[in-house]
């Protein structure tokens, strides 16, 4: 199994590297543990910092784009480089890389798909009692939304079983924290939590400029999450408290009436009209809500399957059966050659990193081999026409331009192999 752990960065060129240091190399129940880098258009040297690091994987956005398109393209990077299980934690070192084995751990045993590391935060020297209660409030309130428990829903450090991460669609440009834990309990996905170690801040939060804003826009991207995967449900409640609210004002008006004061009242008429429409209007766009969902899960699932196809395809090796071995003719021993002439054994290869670039404003130059095939040509022979005569042969060019497949599931993008030169 492959573990690749991805790290949105943005203006981290001091930190990255202490980041990546820390990262394990073995972790128990895979045989490989990858790093993947995503510099979200730093305006500082993070990617080259990266690079002499030594990550594995660098995606690197022309643009910044934000916290949230920097998370999807690790996703979809880590799922065409084969990940089987993807961890996602901070550039700034936040998170204590050494609980990455205590965070997977759930997915290897099978029990979980999404593992949200806890930080524990009613515990933390470094927040406010103001943040800890806003913390414990918007746990409240993620996890009414998704139906799950998570005690930290704002924790980036978390891990992704390959089939969770290929059903993660992130939407909303601010972040991906919330969206994720919501999308997930609505997909009936196994989601645990675990309680990590922090490190000492080295900087700010750069997510939001002040707890207003983080409010705000927290609220937006919880409505509108929960209003994706429950559109029914939503406006039928609040089409249903219109109508009530409508009933309400027509029945103090008919009260009045019936006392005899048959000339007041008029405004509670009016708005007894008017939030009838509304509410009758807002159970229609309940209905048709619940329809467009249909629709979108619909395209989801086509998503996914798309996303399996450009995955690269891993097969587990079966043994052959013992018939077959028994028919397969033993080898004749080939001679040894001499002390003198064996070859001394090569030292490994020094692993190099991987620029991966998810921007088609340039094009990679077509290789010689690549600009052979390109224009190879082949034979096509033709039946001569009334059985005489030799038939004409006609040329026809094949294939365009090639693009480097060494990335499983590229589909045109730029790929860019550093040789370590």
């Amino acid at each position: 199994m492959k573990l690749i752990v991805q790290i949105p960065a943005y203006n981290e060129e001091k930190t990255i590297a202490q980041t990546l240091r820390d990262i394990p190399k073995r972790v128990d129940g895979f045989t490989s543990v990858e790093t993947l880098v995503i510099d979200d258009g730093s305006a500082d040297k993070t990617a080259e910092a990266a690079r002499k690091a030594g990550a594995t994987h660098l995606v690197q956005l022309k643009n910044h784009r934000g916290l949230s398109a920097a998370f999807v393209a690790g996703i979809d990077a880590a799922l065409r480089l084969g990940a089987d299980v993807i961890v996602n934690t901070d550039a700034d070192n936040q998170y204590a890389a050494a609980d990455i084995a205590k965070l997977v751990a759930p997915i290897v045993r099978g029990s979980a798909e999404v593992v949200i590391g806890d930080r524990e935060t009613s515990k933390s020297p470094h927040m406010s009692a103001f943040k800890k209660s806003l913390q414990r409030l918007g746990s409240w309130t993620v996890g009414k939304a998704s139906g799950v428990t998570v005690a930290d829903v704002t924790s980036g450090f978390r891990a992704f079983s390959r089939d969770a991460a290929m059903q993660i669609n992130v939407f909303n440009p601010f972040t991906y924290t919330l969206e994720t834990i919501i999308q997930s309990g609505n997909r009936n996905l196994g989601v645990q939590t675990v309680a990590v170690k922090t490190n000492a801040p080295t900087r700010e939060s750069r997510l939001y400029h002040g707890v207003g804003t983080y409010l705000r826009k927290s609220i937006a991207t919880i409505f509108r999450i929960y209003t994706l995967y429950k559109p029914l449900k939503t406006f039928f409640v609040i089409g249903t408290l219109l109508m009530l609210a409508g009933l309400v004002l027509g029945g103090r008006f008919l009260w009045a009436f019936a006392q005899g004061d048959r000339a007041g009242h008029i405004q509670s008429l009016i708005l007894c009209a008017v939030f009838l429409v509304t509410g009758f209007q807002t159970w229609l766009i309940a209905l048709l809500a619940d329809l467009i969902a249909v629709n979108r899960r619909l395209s989801e699932e086509v998503l996914i399957r798309v996303k399996k196809l450009e995955s690269p395809e891993r097969r587990p090796q079966q043994q052959r059966p013992r018939e077959e071995r028994k028919e397969r003719p033993q080898q004749q021993p080939r001679p040894q050659t001499p002390p003198q002439a064996q070859p001394q054994p090569q030292a490994p290869a020094k692993p190099t990193t991987q620029w991966v670039w998810l921007m088609e404003e340039e094009k990679e130059p077509e290789a010689p081999a690549a600009a052979a095939a390109a224009v190879a040509e082949e034979t096509v022979a033709e039946e001569p026409q009334g059985g005489g005569g030799n038939g004409r042969r006609r040329r026809r060019r094949r294939g365009g331009v090639r693009h480097a497949g060494n990335l499983p599931g590229n589909r045109g993008k730029h790929l860019d192999v550093d040789n370590g030169e």
